[in-house]
């Protein structure tokens, strides 16, 4: 097997299990959508999807990639240590039972022991645009949906640059409260995540979504290209010839810019262990 060259502080830490400092590491409050590999093997570990802020200082994960972690208890008999499965290149600690997300696990890993691999320029994965009133619960079902790799809370839609929480809240900047989707197209369909949208939400309310009223909260989906202006106008049509009457606008991507919103809006269900209290599951295809 042939591993990759090391550095005298990767060997430190990798192979002889030593820490890096807290809040030293380059993926301490990186949130990129992306696959972290083994630093030592290149065998994939964890996904973006799974990364959350702990506060700890170090990259925490609620969970790893199939098969992709091993675990053995330390000496004293206090905390279980992590490796790569393939190469036994030390990683950091795992600990259970801080119910600080729904999965009540953390992988605490040394950054020295990964290496990002981002997915933007993957064909394979895709990134799709919708808005539907308050972006926590938006974010939130997405995040459920199989074949969703990444879900991000923003603004889009506006004229306002770098838009802040409290200015769009202002609801001046046209902004709206959106979620930018990066799915496995191999595994699920820009169809299946619309019908995702206009299920989890009330599509034919005009002033925003549930208590939530004002123009930040209206319903959209940005659209990258005319085939997925297709794929929203025929659902749209489905719904409206069952009785409804869709408020839901339909935007070009390509005029707007998403802007993530701050680090304390991403994740904000999935942290909290908690569900959305204006978005619920309807069926409506």
């Amino acid at each position: 097997m042939q591993y990759n060259d090391l550095t005298a502080e990767e060997i430190r830490i990798i192979e002889n299990k030593g820490t890096e400092m807290p809040f030293s590491g380059k993926y301490d409050g990186f949130y990129e959508a992306g696959i972290y590999n083994c630093k030592k093997c290149n065998t994939p570990l964890f996904t973006s999807q799974d990364k959350f802020d702990s506060g700890s200082g170090w990259p925490s994960f609620d969970d790893a990639m199939p098969d992709a972690v091993k675990t053995i208890p330390d000496a004293d008999g206090y905390r279980v240590e992590i490796v790569c499965a393939n190469c036994g290149g030390h990683l950091g600690h795992v600990f259970m039972g801080e119910q600080i997300t729904p999965k009540n696990r953390r992988h605490c890993v040394n950054s020295v022991s990964l290496d990002f691999q981002a997915i933007d320029n993957n064909d394979r994965y895709k990134k799709a645009y919708f808005s539907s009133g308050c972006f926590w619960g938006t974010e939130y079902w997405f995040q459920k949906q199989e074949g969703v790799f990444n879900a991000d809370s923003g603004y889009m839609g506006g004229h306002t640059v770098n838009p802040n929480y409290r200015e769009v809240c202002g609801k001046k900047t046209g902004h709206l409260e959106t979620v930018e989707v990066t799915y496995d197209a191999e595994v699920v369909s820009f169809e299946r995540l619309c019908k995702l949208f206009f299920e989890t939400h009330d599509p034919e309310q005009m002033d925003g979504q549930g208590p939530d009223i004002g123009p930040q909260y209206l319903s959209a989906i940005f659209t990258n290209n005319s085939e997925e202006e297709e794929i929203a106008s025929k659902l749209i049509q489905e719904l409206e010839n069952k009785g409804m009457h869709i408020a839901t606008m339909l935007k070009d991507a390509n005029e707007h810019i998403f802007y993530k919103a701050e680090e304390d809006h991403q994740n904000y269900y999935k942290l909290r262990n908690a569900k959305p209290y204006c978005h619920a599951y309807t069926k409506r295809f």
